[in-house]
């Protein structure tokens, strides 16, 4: 069955260029209704412009879609709501939002001042946060939601020169989990792109041939998945190239020690043991976490385990 998106409206954040421009026109060309949100800002957050957002919302007029522009900066709370009760007022629903607004200002973390490191997470993390929060209300009203948060190899696994732009996607990850597990009575379902792409972000990073292969058109059809109306949920998908992978948070078995056992030289001893990948699992959530520690220390110690008799 095709996927469409007929009847339904999403706001796509940062989506006058690169990324943005290509879910906004994805999501157009299958029947959604978009906001297309971008402030006009250069890649490191300087200037604004409305120019790029009427762009993209010409193309998708043209192609006989629906779309209004909207110059919101998401750092602003007040801009952010604003946008969304515009959405409301023209349309009447929000059921798609499409977090991919960022900046970037990379230096080695030595050199960084803080100014910078703030305004990176306030961009990609509390932008995130005021555009979730701004819709929440209305799609828990509703019973449906699909939110796409982004974050990225660098937010997974670091990367030389980005300690803030690192900081700020790894927290995507958090804020899925929770958000995902807070919405679910509701039909809100919270997942996360993690894109390789050649947009203006990292045009000077990699050589033609390479960027060719990165084109945003070749990730956009995992973000249209991922706010399907059969979408799963608290999901990290890797996109790039036209591949597709999961990202999974594990933890080891691990050991239980006890008496003398738990000092530091008796977790260094047990290092292999607690780092052995052997029956690692996934935790539903922190909770899930504790109940295993104690689960653990109870059977080491030989007592009982009164919720799970």
């Amino acid at each position: 069955m095709d996927i469409r998106f007929d009847g339904r409206v999403a706001i796509v954040t940062g989506a006058g260029a690169g990324l943005g421009r290509s879910h906004a026109l994805g999501l157009a060309a299958r029947g959604a209704k978009v906001v297309v949100n971008d402030l006009g800002a250069a890649t490191d957050g300087s200037g604004q412009s409305s120019d790029a957002a009427k762009s993209v919302v010409e193309e998708i007029r043209a192609m006989g879609g629906h779309a209004i522009a909207d110059g919101a900066d998401v750092t602003n709370p007040e801009q952010v709501q604003a946008m969304v009760d515009a959405a409301l007022a023209e349309w009447g629903r929000v059921d798609i939002l499409v977090c991919n607004a960022g900046i970037l200002r990379d230096k080695t973390f030595a050199k960084m001042g803080l100014e910078d490191f703030r305004k990176v997470v306030d961009v990609h993390l509390m932008g995130t946060v005021n555009c979730c929060h701004a819709v929440w209300r209305h799609m828990t009203e509703r019973g449906f939601g699909r939110i796409v948060l982004t974050t990225s190899g660098t937010g997974l696994y670091g990367n030389f020169g980005q300690s803030n732009y690192a900081a700020a996607k790894a927290g995507m990850i958090g804020l899925m989990n929770t958000l995902s597990a807070e919405g679910a009575k509701f039909d809100i379902r919270i997942n996360t792109l993690a894109p390789t792409a050649a947009t203006r972000m990292t045009e000077n990073l990699l050589p033609p041939e390479v960027l060719e292969l990165l084109k945003p058109e070749l990730i956009t059809p995992g973000l249209l998945a991922l706010v399907a109306d059969d979408s799963p949920s608290r999901m990290i998908l890797g996109a790039g190239a036209g591949v597709f992978t999961e990202t999974r948070l594990h933890e080891t078995q691990g050991v239980a020690l006890e008496g003398d056992e738990i000092s530091p030289e008796g977790v260094m001893a047990a290092m292999d043991r607690i780092r052995d990948t052997e029956g690692q699992t996934e935790m539903e959530n922190a909770f899930a976490q504790t109940r295993k520690y104690a689960r653990m220390a109870a059977e080491k110690r030989g007592l009982p385990l009164p919720w799970e008799e």
